[in-house]
This record gives C-alpha cells, sequence and structure tokens, in this order.
C-alpha cells in the first residue's frame, strides 16, 4: 500500500480544526470555572499558535493523525510476500474497504474517490476509539469541589464531540463532491441533473415537466447545501452523547463502582464508534454515486438512493 494515502490522514487531523465553524470556546484557566456535569459543548482553548486557539480536541486529533501514520510507516517498512501482524491488519483493512465501496459505487469511481473514503473511515474510526481511552477527558485543571475534584478543562477530548472536526470533515466532503460531480458531468450536465425534466415527454406536458423539474431541482439544491449540517450532527450527537452517557454512569456508581455501571455502555461505545465511521462513509459514498451516475446507472443509482435515505 503507498504511504501517500496515510498522509492524508494527518492532512484531514489538521484540516479538522483549521476549517471547523464550531462555537467559540472558552479560554483554559480564564474566569471562574462552573463544577457542572457532563461534557461541555465548546472545546477549552489550551493555547494559541499565533492567531489560532487550539483547544484541547484538536490536539487529539493531532495525535492520532501522527499515531496512525508512524503506525502504518512501521508495519509497511518491510513488506513480505506472505503478510503478517501489522501488515496483514493494514493490507486486510485497505483491501476490505476498496471492495467494499467497489461493491457500492463501481469500479470507475472508487478509483477516484477511493482514497478520501478510505481515509475518512480510519480516522473517524480511530479517533473515537481514541476518545474512549481513560484519561481522555478526566485529566486536566479544575476545581474541588464538595464531590471531589472536577474537571473544568480537560487536556484531551473526544475527538467527533467536538462540533468543529465532524464540520470541517463534511465542508471537504462537500468540496471534493462538487469536483468530482463536475469531472463526471461537466458543468452543464450537473446542472442538467439537477433541473433537468426526466423521462420521453412532449408537447405541453414537457412543458409541464421542466416548470416541475425545476422546482425539484431547488429543492435538491436546498438539499445538498443542508448536507453537510446533516452530516455534522449525526456523527457529532452520537458520540457526543456517548461519552456524557459514559461520564453519567461514572458518577451513578460513585468512587468506588463507576467504573462497572459504566463497563457495558463502554463496550457499546466501542461498537458505536466504529459504526458511525462506517455510516458516515457510506453516506458520503452514496451522495457521490447520485450525482456521479449517467443515465445507463439509473437502477443502481435508486437502490443507492434508497440506501441514502
Amino acid at each position: 500500500m503507498r504511504v501517500w494515502r496515510f498522509i492524508l490522514v494527518l492532512i484531514l487531523s489538521l484540516a479538522g480544526p483549521l476549517v471547523g465553524l464550531g462555537a467559540e470556546a472558552p479560554e483554559a484557566h480564564g474566569g471562574e470555572a462552573e463544577a457542572e456535569g457532563g461534557l461541555p459543548t465548546a472545546a477549552p482553548v489550551l493555547f494559541h499558535i499565533g492567531p489560532l486557539p487550539v483547544t484541547n480536541s484538536m490536539v487529539a486529533t493531532w495525535i492520532v493523525g501522527i499515531a496512525i501514520i508512524v503506525f502504518a510507516r512501521r508495519a509497511l517498512r518491510n513488506p513480505q510476500l506472505v503478510p503478517k501482524g501489522a501488515q496483514n491488519f493494514w493490507e486486510f483493512l485497505v483491501e476490505g474497504l476498496y471492495e467494499f465501496l467497489e461493491g457500492i459505487i463501481g469500479a470507475h469511481l472508487v478509483k477516484k474517490t477511493y482514497w478520501f473514503f478510505a481515509t475518512v473511515f480510519i480516522v473517524i474510526w480511530m479517533t473515537n476509539w481514541a476518545g474512549l481511552i481513560p484519561g481522555i477527558g478526566t485529566v486536566g485543571f479544575g476545581v474541588q469541589t464538595a464531590h471531589g475534584f472536577h474537571v473544568t478543562d480537560p487536556l484531551f477530548r473526544g475527538v467527533h464531540a467536538d462540533f468543529n472536526m465532524t464540520f470541517a470533515i463534511a465542508l471537504l466532503f462537500f468540496a471534493l463532491w462538487i469536483i468530482w460531480a463536475v469531472q463526471e458531468n461537466g458543468v452543464g450536465g450537473f446542472l442538467k441533473h439537477l433541473f433537468a425534466p426526466k423521462g420521453d415527454t412532449t408537447g405541453p406536458m414537457f412543458l409541464l415537466m421542466v416548470v416541475v423539474f425545476f422546482a425539484v431541482g431547488l429543492l435538491e439544491v436546498v438539499s445538498i447545501l443542508f448536507r453537510p449540517i446533516s452530516l455534522s450532527f449525526r456523527l457529532y450527537g452520537n458520540i457526543f452523547a456517548g461519552e456524557n452517557m459514559l461520564e453519567a454512569m461514572t458518577h451513578l456508581g460513585g468512587p468506588w463502582l463507576g467504573w462497572l455501571f459504566a463497563l457495558p455502555f463502554y463496550f457499546m461505545e466501542l461498537l458505536v464508534g466504529v459504526v458511525q465511521a462506517l455510516v458516515f462513509m457510506l453516506l458520503t459514498a452514496v451522495f457521490t454515486l447520485l450525482i456521479c451516475m449517467h443515465d445507463e446507472e439509473e437502477g443502481h443509482g435508486a437502490k443507492a438512493h434508497a440506501a441514502a435515505h
């Protein structure tokens, strides 16, 4: 497997914090910390690099991105004809994802878009699991309360429990989606795909279909513009809710039995981390197929459209 594909993991990791447009986070150690339960919606700012505020979710993103690249490089440093160990894992993952996507979007599109969809899956999967490592969200600065020490500014945060990262990946996909659509259809074909009447009609019925499909095209444009938001909130909502649930279960069991109360939900979150990565990858792949398919692929596209909804 070529190493450049995994360098894209780090690019995505860096793009998340730089492009994300979430709520402004409070400064670390700034103001009076409120000892409230639950994960705060905004990621605290730890420090600045020039004008760029660096939050704890950004730090976690960078660490995971670099770890993935180092792991892949070491696993493929001396590739063997008969893979084993880490090399076998990466080859199984890469080939499995390629065949899986090829069966959904076809051989032509998968050659062009595979690098993005595979990278998105690996990044989301690994960052979701990294957010479950003990110490993430529980080690940092805080205040002493009647119930013990409460962390208000953790050093690390679950990456996709910060809306900035999920929205940044969705925006990146949206930009690539437009590029792939224009490459496949041309500008005229892209507009025709959205607004042109479908089916064989003539006379007054054709004029009616022009008006109807133009209105449908406007609705489709609105739907397309909302896709980055829906993709972002689907992933963010699941991960953010999962982390709050784990924290609630930990507090429910008290200082001695909290881990036992949270254990079943911890294993559930391991499954959710993989499922959400798969769902994000599948939805972006299907959206790409729907805009890039040609007339002879309508049957295949209808099945994909049903899967997307």
